[in-house]
């Protein structure tokens, strides 16, 4: 992976451990929105991207490369790659139990990505400082095992919910978070 300093984590960063009440090894993540793009169940054009957590830290998911995904003619959007990298990394940090937004995302693409291919994605936490998470995802094409066709790595910056409040749908983050208190 091609990274900057920006993604990589200093020396005095700690790794995270799994939360009280973090969702039990295996357990799927639902969709944080139901209409984002990343994860959301009623995006119509979405990744409709499905995951779960091997050990309440990490994250494995996988979304299937749609026509409406493609750029190249049958091949995945180089966007489309990243956004799905940018959203298995925001669904690894979602585990920490506090409100992130990405701060930077580097992405290395190493293969092309046919459309009708299901890229099986896994995202870690490599190291947490103050209010900043430094993490990495990879994309295998097929098979969790398979060629490695993306590589991803993220800085992501703890934002308090108000940060939604005041640049988002207040109302939509008040019906569906909440997990978290929400005062407009």
């Amino acid at each position: 992976m091609t990274r900057s300093a920006l993604t990589t984590p200093p020396p005095d960063a700690t790794r995270p451990r799994p939360l009280p009440g973090a969702p039990a090894p295996g357990a799927p993540l639902g969709p944080h929105y139901s209409r984002c793009f990343g994860c959301g169940d009623g995006h119509p054009n979405g990744l409709h991207l499905t995951a779960l957590t091997p050990d309440g830290i990490s994250v494995v998911a996988e979304f299937t490369v749609e026509e409406t995904h493609q750029g190249a003619p049958g091949l995945a959007h180089g966007g489309v790659l990243a956004a799905a990298m940018d959203e298995v990394i925001g669904m690894s940090v979602w585990l920490f139990q506090r409100p992130y937004v990405t701060g930077r995302l580097e992405t290395d693409y190493l293969a092309p990505v046919p459309v009708g291919t299901v890229l099986h994605m896994r995202a870690w936490c490599n190291g947490m400082s103050g209010r900043k998470a430094y993490l990495e995802a990879e994309g295998r094409i097929g098979s969790p095992d398979g060629p490695v066709a993306v590589r991803a790595a993220a800085l992501f910056i703890e934002v308090a919910m108000e940060h939604f409040a005041k640049h988002g749908d207040i109302q939509t983050i008040a019906d569906e978070h909440h997990e978290y208190e929400v005062n407009p």
